[in-house]
């Protein structure tokens, strides 16, 4: 399953499939603080980018320390058939009344302006924080589209992919492209 949304010169492509999979020149994360793996998305991109990509994320703990929500990172991406990664600490959801959406929307803006800046011209990310951070896909579906969509106003040409793992979620995201 796939559907487009043009925004000429851009365009956003959801689709449902295995992120690890994806041949583009950035893939986004849903990481958390520590840029440790972990479990969800951001353990099966750390586990496809081998040690190459945990070494990149131990290099910059070492440097920054924790990156907080609402800010991304890149590194070399190991094994996977992109050239970086993209690291994006997206909130934990507290019901909603803990600014997670301004926290979200900053997360995905973040990694965005860090693809443009390093010459992407296709990124794929996930549905950052709907997994083990618990933000209801029908809350962040919305809210990472109207990101996209405001990100690419006044970006250069950019193909922005959102690979849903299920169906579920693909239909989620089909919803609120519309």
């Amino acid at each position: 399953m796939m559907k487009t949304l043009d925004l000429p010169p851009s365009k956003i492509v959801i689709k449902q499939g295995d992120i690890t999979l994806e041949e583009v020149d950035i893939i986004v994360t849903a990481a958390n603080s520590r840029l440790a793996g972990g479990g969800g998305v951001d353990g099966a991109i750390h586990r496809a980018g081998g040690v190459e990509l945990n070494d990149a994320c131990r290099a910059i703990r070492q440097k920054i320390g924790l990156c907080e929500p609402g800010f991304a990172v890149i590194t070399k991406a190991g094994k996977l058939k992109a050239k970086n990664v993209i690291h994006a600490v997206g909130p934990v959801w507290q019901g909603g009344m803990s600014q997670e959406r301004d926290t979200l929307i900053s997360a995905y803006r973040s990694a965005l302006q860090l693809a443009v800046e390093n010459g992407a011209k296709i990124v794929s990310f996930p549905s950052i924080s709907t997994g083990s951070f618990g933000y209801p896909i029908d809350h962040a579906a919305p809210a990472a589209i109207a990101a996209i969509k405001a990100f690419l106003k006044d970006s250069p040409p950019l193909e922005v992919r959102l690979i849903l793992f299920t169906e579920d979620d693909y239909k989620t995201y089909e919803k609120y492209l519309k």
